[in-house]
């Protein structure tokens, strides 16, 4: 089970994979990277946490991740990073059913206020990078 709630990014990216992309744990790979990458432009040093998918700062987890793929390599579902998350909501569940590490938020992290409008460009910005596409727009 996980959260959405007010306080994160959500972005369910609806890509065709196909022909050069058709491998599902590189697509998970490939948007933790997006959000690794943004991560260091706020000044934080997230990572993998091996064995888990996700986005990790020590024991804490920003980011879930999960995705759909259907059989003709479209998807759909995707990230939530948690960016000024009121973090107590995931006290009533066992977010992505990991209950030996806590989640946090780059808001925790960084000890100031945190608007998701802060993210949105260099989330969109690294996805665009490591995903080859151009930037066309975006919005909330």
């Amino acid at each position: 089970m996980t959260y959405h709630g007010p306080g994160q990014l959500v972005g369910y990216p609806i890509l065709d994979l196909k022909p050069e992309r058709c491998d599902l744990h590189r697509y998970l790979r490939d948007l933790e990277e997006v959000l690794i990458a943004a991560m260091t432009q706020f000044g934080l040093r997230a990572n993998r946490k091996p064995g888990l998918t996700g986005v990790w700062i020590a024991e804490r987890k920003l980011a879930a991740i999960g995705v759909r793929v259907s059989s003709g390599w479209i998807t759909s579902h995707g990230f939530a990073l948690n960016v000024s998350t009121d973090l107590s909501f995931f006290d009533a569940i066992v977010p992505c059913g990991i209950r030996e590490h806590g989640v946090g938020s780059i808001a925790q992290e960084l000890g100031r206020v945190v608007a998701v409008e802060e993210c949105v460009d260099v989330v969109t910005a690294h996805f665009a990078r490591v995903f080859s596409r151009s930037v066309v727009g975006a919005t909330l």
